[in-house]
């Protein structure tokens, strides 16, 4: 099995040397790719002292969900069979990518879930960002049939085969709405693995104006209606009741 480790990076130079050295430790067959979402520091410098480390840059900074796809275009075309997507913030554990790998076996989508486990020792997640992620859980759970308690976390792993029946243009933070609501179509195979809920910095901002906790609520609720519109039509009342 060939796998491809995603790194989505923007101004992470203080944390990339970090992950970049767990991520090879934790998973030394896997290759890795960095995309550089047009960071204005040394990130992608020092991505380039890493030997092995493929990196494509975007020339302005286009989002999270762009860097996201913009890897899995590299999954695709490198013939890659599993990627996995870990963010450079530390928020993720390097040394659980082969858990992520294993479980890959069994599902098409291995979806991180910060709160699977409530016994699992973590940090209390800012109360918009718990608040939102219970909203929209409940939303999507009666919308895609998946049981599932985390919406957002970036931490996953992606049979390539899976990735290549989407159709993601979201750019920003909405894109993983877009990924239920289609694995739904297309009837993957989803499960989630327990992660450590870590907040090294509980006051990052989200880029693109979406620091508003309602700001952010209704651009979700808007990318999230416009996918089942167009993909599940039939339960495009689950979303407009929550308006």
């Amino acid at each position: 099995m060939r796998s491809l480790i995603i790194i989505p990076v923007y101004n992470e130079e203080v944390t990339l040397p970090r992950v970049l050295a767990e991520v090879r430790r934790a998973a030394p067959r896997s290759d890795i790719v960095v995309v550089d979402d047009g960071s204005t520091d040394q990130s992608a410098a020092l991505a380039q002292h890493h030997a092995g480390v493929q990196i494509v840059r975007h020339d302005a900074n286009r989002g999270y969900g762009q860097s996201l796809i913009t890897g899995f275009g590299q999954a695709v075309a490198g013939a890659y069979n599993v990627a996995v997507t870990i963010d450079c913030d530390e928020q993720h554990e390097p040394q659980r990518i082969p858990d992520f790998l294993r479980a890959s076996a069994g599902a098409d989508i291995v979806s991180g879930s910060r709160y699977l486990d409530a016994a699992m020792p973590g940090d209390p997640p800012p109360p918009d960002r718990a608040r939102l992620n219970r909203e929209f859980v409940d939303t999507l759970r009666a919308i895609t049939g998946y049981p599932i308690t985390d919406a957002w976390c970036g931490f996953k792993a992606y049979h390539v085969e899976a990735v290549q029946k989407f159709v993601l243009t979201e750019p920003s933070y909405g894109m993983p709405l877009q990924v239920w609501v289609q694995a739904a179509y297309h009837r993957l195979r989803v499960t989630e693995l327990a992660v450590a809920r870590i907040y090294k910095n509980p006051h990052r901002q989200f880029w693109g104006g979406l620091d508003d906790p309602q700001t952010r609520r209704a651009y979700y609720l808007r990318v999230l209606e416009g996918e089942v519109a167009r993909w599940l039509p039939d339960r495009l009342s689950l979303v407009c009741g929550t308006r």
